[in-house]
């Protein structure tokens, strides 16, 4: 009886070791299992692209206003009153035309006294006032009946060679304005005219620290007077060079360093320091350093990994 006693006690260590070793293989099993989980969930899922060859142009636009440079007043020859308006505004004359007459005060209070005391007199007081040169009423200050003064102005007479639009350019960009130059001009409507830089005014603004620059514009469509357009100025372009979207350019707080995240296998990115050139539109220039076609560059989910990151590429 006592041999047997004492067997008891040896079999219950024997499972109770049993049970502490298949607990520990479990805990195990599940951290090694929790780890690769860990492990594929750390990966970031990422786009890329390819390094591109582009024609870039860095541009600025301006804003050009239409106007018309050489503009006639048409003024009184006499104190009088107007007795005939031949005109309307926006009415397109021609030089010589009829465009008013006007009655002297003198000749409007004596009437035809004289001519019934002198039929042979033939006294009327009635002035024509004819056109100097060509073009459009775009301004007309007095109607049949209105007295006024010697030298007052009646109308102004728009000369329609002379229309243009005036752009102000801002002076530190005065070294890509060239005259003879050609300038695209968008109006309202996304219509595009083309112009050539035919003068620039003398003075700057004092304020905006602008000159003007008289662009002359040869087209068949009527464009009417102080309507704003987008004149596009071109700074420089390029053809053939490489260029990145620019999701995939980042940059630090200053705007001072710029990188990309570059594969250097499926699952690792790695910075990659780079120099920007012509930025136009959705594309970068990348000046250094030299990308080869097959080199593939995350261009989204880029943001905010570290100097070498695990990634997984995903169809955009």
């Amino acid at each position: 009886m006592k041999i047997s006693n004492l067997k008891y006690p040896l079999v219950k260590q024997l499972l109770f070791i049993t049970g502490i070793s298949i607990v520990l293989f479990s805990c195990h099993g599940a951290d090694k299992a929790d780890d690769e989980d860990a492990k594929v969930t750390s990966q970031t899922p990422v786009t890329i692209t390819t390094i591109n060859d582009s024609t870039l142009t860095d541009y600025i636009d301006l804003n050009a206003t239409s106007t018309i440079l050489q503009k006639n007043y048409v003024k009184s020859n006499a104190n009088g009153y107007i007795q005939q308006v031949n005109i309307l505004p926006g009415q397109n004359v021609g030089k010589g035309q009829l465009l008013f007459t006007v009655k002297t005060k003198e000749a409007q209070s004596i009437g035809n006294s004289i001519n019934i005391l002198d039929t042979t007199f033939k006294f009327s007081g009635v002035n024509a006032i004819r056109a100097s040169l060509s073009g459009y009423i775009s301004q007309l200050s007095h109607q049949k009946g209105d007295y006024v003064a010697d030298g007052e102005p009646l109308a102004v007479i728009s000369d329609r060679s002379s229309f243009v639009f005036l752009m102000q350019l801002p002076y530190e960009l005065r070294q890509y304005v060239k005259m003879g130059q050609n300038v695209d001009l968008t109006l309202p409507g996304g219509t595009k005219v083309g112009g050539i830089v035919s003068s620039f005014m003398p003075t700057v603004d004092t304020v905006s620290q602008t000159q003007g620059v008289v662009l002359k514009v040869n087209s068949s469509q009527q464009i009417p007077e102080n309507l704003i357009a987008k004149a596009r100025i071109v700074k420089s372009a390029k053809t053939n060079t490489a260029s990145l979207p620019k999701s995939a350019i980042l940059a630090n707080e200053t705007q001072t360093e710029f990188w990309v995240m570059k594969l250097i296998n499926d699952t690792t990115a790695v910075k990659v320091p780079v120099k920007k050139g012509i930025v136009s539109g959705e594309r970068v220039e990348v000046l250094s350093p030299a990308f080869s076609k097959q080199d593939k560059i995350v261009i989204s989910g880029n943001y905010g990994l570290p100097d070498t990151a695990k990634v997984k590429i995903v169809k955009p």
